[in-house]
């Protein structure tokens, strides 16, 4: 007896790589160190003993090799030669991580910490999105066009406040309360305070003074 069946197995797709041109056999490189002498956008000149050859950074070389480094090299053909390391640079040279396209940094199982006598971060938009957040420092300072705070709890604890602004505009929905022990309101032109009820209290003294009062 034949049983027969409609069923078909899943086979996984695998992912292949077109290596159309490349040799069939093993590719062969040869280990070099040599001088950058020149650099622009197409890749650098690496000078080794007498022969100047062309060659592109390596993807896993992040350091951006600039004039005068020493480097270390795979030729793979005579006039292709990939950096895969920067061995030496003179001070006072900046150093530049370079990376192509989308990058992302990640830490599996421990911290990552960042140290520097200065920091500077540039980017045209920027997103940090954590649980607790600290910052310790002498001074902070915030500058730009338009600063939004946006959360639950507000709190904040200095010595001196100073604030200065062209307009000011507050709106409370709840009680707004100012202790103080000698409170001072000063406008130029109009100090108006109105509400359904008004009460002044002054333990020992309540004066008002101007070139005409008027009360109801």
């Amino acid at each position: 007896m034949t049983h027969s069946s409609n069923s078909t197995a899943t086979v996984p797709r695998k992912r292949t790589v077109d290596l159309g041109g490349v040799p069939a056999g093993p590719m062969l490189a040869q280990h070099c160190v040599g001088l950058v002498v020149a650099s622009d956008d197409g890749g650098f000149t690496i000078a080794s003993g007498s022969q100047r050859v062309r060659g592109r950074r390596a993807v896993s070389c992040l350091l951006e090799p600039c004039m005068g480094d020493t480097v270390a090299g795979l030729l793979v053909a005579p006039d292709e030669l990939w950096v895969v390391a920067v061995l030496q640079r003179e001070d006072d040279v900046e150093n530049v991580l370079r990376c192509q396209g989308p990058t992302r940094l990640e830490v599996e199982g421990g911290a990552l910490t960042l140290a520097a006598e200065h920091f500077a971060l540039r980017a045209q938009t920027a997103r940090v999105a954590v649980d607790d957040t600290q910052w310790v420092g002498q001074k902070l300072h915030f500058i730009g066009s338009t600063i939004k705070l946006v959360g639950s709890v507000f709190s904040t604890v200095f010595e001196r406040v100073a604030h200065f602004s062209k307009s000011h505009v507050r709106t409370t929905e709840g009680i707004d309360r100012v202790q103080a022990t000698h409170l001072e309101c000063e406008a130029e032109q109009l100090a108006r305070i109105s509400g359904q009820h008004l009460l002044l209290n002054g333990q020992d003294l309540v004066k008002a003074r101007g070139g005409q009062i008027h009360f109801g």
